[in-house]
């Protein structure tokens, strides 16, 4: 091979590697990533609930009198922090991960999927099973997975049409690391997420 074959060649090899092939690799990365990331912080969260669940327990069994005392309180904090730091992680999940998808403006998806709301979904829902309240942590998952994938894209520059996908992928994934069920994942983004096969 000649020096100007072997520059031919070299050449050819690295205009693959231009913008318009990096694109596809970019959303590949950051749509693993963001699904590894889900997967730890969803374990993280089962694990966390399950411990704040037993120190509920062990406060019933110290004093079956105590949770008329500390409940209300818990209650009445989760309340006030919810209203004055993350109002987007009041109810399941499940609502603001499906109007993520809707709304247009990334303003009004940042309000829904925030880090804020991410944080205090997780925080809050812990908080609320010291206090004995009867939440699970499997909608909350969802909206936790759907704003780890949508801040993943918006970290990794992808277009708002492919966020939409993103935030979908990451409500099932919610789905699918809370109940350890992958398929049941799939189903929940075409039933309720997507409404939709496609």
């Amino acid at each position: 091979m000649t020096k100007q074959e072997a520059y031919e060649t070299g050449k050819r090899f690295l205009s693959g590697f231009g913008r318009d092939s990096i694109v596809p690799w970019r959303n590949r990365f950051v749509f693993w990533s963001g699904a590894v990331v889900i997967g730890v912080i969803a374990a993280g969260f089962a694990y966390i609930s399950d411990y704040a669940q037993m120190l509920f327990t062990d406060v019933v069994e110290m004093n079956r009198a105590l949770p008329i005392l500390i409940s209300p309180i818990i209650f009445a904090l989760s309340a006030w922090l919810t209203a004055r730091f993350c109002p987007y992680a009041r109810s399941s999940g499940i609502p603001q991960a499906i109007a993520a998808r809707e709304v247009e403006t990334n303003e009004q998806k940042n309000a829904l999927l925030g880090i804020r709301n991410v944080l205090g979904k997780m925080a809050l829902t812990a908080l609320a099973l010291v206090g004995g309240a009867s939440v699970g942590r499997e909608g909350p998952t969802v909206q936790v997975g759907a704003g780890l994938l949508y801040l993943a894209g918006i970290h990794g520059k992808i277009d708002a049409g492919l966020c939409r996908s993103l935030i979908l992928a990451g409500a099932a994934a919610g789905v699918a690391a809370a109940f350890n069920t992958p398929l049941a994942g799939i189903v929940f983004a075409i039933e309720e997420m997507a409404r939709a096969f496609e």
